[in-house]
């Protein structure tokens, strides 16, 4: 027989609805604080030789950030960035080297834990969080707590509702420090310490650098610049009017077609820096200007002594290059370009413009036949001139052909064609920009370079004719 309800349950279920919120079973009951904890940590001073290894890859860093300082000015992006990071390695590599000097004893230190700052273990859920063992119903994450991502690596955070303030991550590899998504991802600004020694400061999105950033270390070169999906692109510059510029002419400045142009040598001014390089208006005085001279044994610019003397009268820095051929020997290619070019006191050093394609490298036998004729051309072209030659050639090749050519890259400049919107990742004189550039003067398009450094550096350079 079905019962009736009656104002009796009605009455008790209205009862329990209002007890039941404040019940211990559904919000179980604070545990009691624990007090102070006192923790005691001991530490064992490095060994002499990891001392010295530290320091050793410390001053590796500072090397490769003097010579970032020596070719960058304070309004280059990032420039405030990598000096606070260069204090920060003087520092640690002044810690070492005061380690060194102290006995070889054990360090005791004490360490004052407050309730407070005990280590809570967080749980997102969609209907709240668990936190300290307590599941708090339809609020959102606050505060500090730890957390696991996917793929278990630790988290540190500090919440607002939800959101990840700043974060701190440990993985096998090493420590994030910064902002992170909702997914514990690194996205926004944030750092990057590798066990390996590497260092990152910079953005992030969806645990990839992205944007702007820095890379440190002992291993490489400092890496300044856009990032892209992880992989560093290159640095993208700001074409001011503190850089300085220069352009590279052959007859083609004087030839289109049938038709025959002269350069009006007092009017010469950069209009344009090229297609993909707007300057809002501004144009350029040109520094310098190099001028071909010769290609393999059979080819002398018929232009060259003309311009050379011009360039020469209206105060420019000038220097020769060669078109370089891998049909005759570097001897006899080496020897036509000193006998047709002017080299002469005051001159910037001559280029070897290294240009050949795929299919000529591998008919003479591959990278190491080529390097070696390289540094015959340059070798002898320094003897007799006193000067250091400068390799003119593109990015990939850098990247494709010179990989066991580390001589090479270190006792002579480099000078890299058109490589796009990013500066390359290596150290060199000059770049060139643009092939698409407009110089008030000059008919047709006239390709544009920027030197390495600003006005202190290249008054150097045109000094000792070698860009450290």
């Amino acid at each position: 027989m079905k019962r009736q309800t009656t104002i009796a349950d009605i009455f008790l279920i209205v009862l329990l609805g209002a007890i039941l919120p404040f019940s211990p079973l559904i919000h179980p009951k604070q545990p009691r604080l624990i007090g102070k904890k006192i923790i005691v940590n001991i530490h064992q001073r490095p060994t002499d030789d990891s001392l010295h290894n530290s320091i050793r890859l410390i001053d590796a860093e500072l090397e490769e950030m003097n010579y970032y300082f020596r070719v960058h000015h304070v309004t280059d992006e990032g420039y405030n960035q990598i000096a606070a990071y260069h204090t920060q390695l003087q520092q640690r590599c002044r810690q070492q080297q005061a380690l060194l000097a102290t006995e070889r004893r054990r360090y005791i230190t004490y360490d004052t834990l407050q309730p407070h700052e005990r280590t809570l273990v967080a749980v997102q859920t969609n209907g709240g969080y668990w936190k300290a063992g307590h599941f708090h119903i339809g609020q959102k994450l606050q505060g500090r707590g730890i957390v696991a991502d996917e793929k278990g690596r630790v988290v540190r955070a500090l919440w607002d509702s939800d959101t990840i303030l700043v974060a701190r991550r440990t993985d096998s590899l090493g420590v994030y420090e910064g902002q992170m998504n909702m997914l514990l991802q690194a996205s926004g600004q944030g750092t990057y310490r590798s066990k390996s020694g590497s260092f990152y400061d910079g953005h992030w999105f969806n645990d990839k650098r992205q944007g702007f950033g820095y890379e440190s270390s002992a291993h490489h070169q400092l890496r300044v610049g856009e990032w892209k999906k992880g992989r560093f692109m290159g640095e993208r510059l700001k074409y001011t009017s503190e850089r300085i510029y220069g352009i590279d002419i052959s007859r083609h400045q004087h030839e289109k077609g049938r038709k025959r142009y002269a350069i009006t040598w007092r009017h010469l001014r950069i209009l344009s820096l090229g297609k993909n390089h707007p300057t809002d208006g501004q144009t350029f005085p040109i520094s310098f200007i190099y001028i071909k001279a010769t290609q393999s044994t059979t080819i002398v610019n018929r232009y060259f002594r003309q311009d050379y003397t011009q360039a020469r009268k209206h105060g420019m820095h000038v220097g020769a290059y060669h078109f370089f051929s891998l049909s005759t020997t570097p001897q006899a290619q080496a020897a036509y370009f000193l006998k047709h070019a002017i080299v002469a006191k005051g001159d910037f050093p001559p280029v070897l413009d290294v240009e050949p394609s795929e299919s000529q490298i591998a008919s003479i036998g591959g990278d190491k036949e080529l390097m070696r004729r390289i540094r015959i051309w340059m070798q002898i072209v320094e003897h007799r001139t006193g000067k250091k030659p400068i390799l003119y050639v593109n990015q990939n090749f850098i990247f494709n052909h010179m990989k066991d050519a580390a001589d090479i890259k270190q006792k002579y400049n480099v000078w890299i064609a058109r490589y796009g919107a990013y500066k390359p990742d290596v150290k060199l004189a000059y770049w060139q920009l643009s092939s698409t550039g407009r110089v008030k003067g000059i008919m047709g398009d006239v390709d544009i370079n920027v030197f390495n450094g600003y006005q202190g550096q290249f008054s150097e350079f045109v000094h000792t004719g070698f860009h450290r």
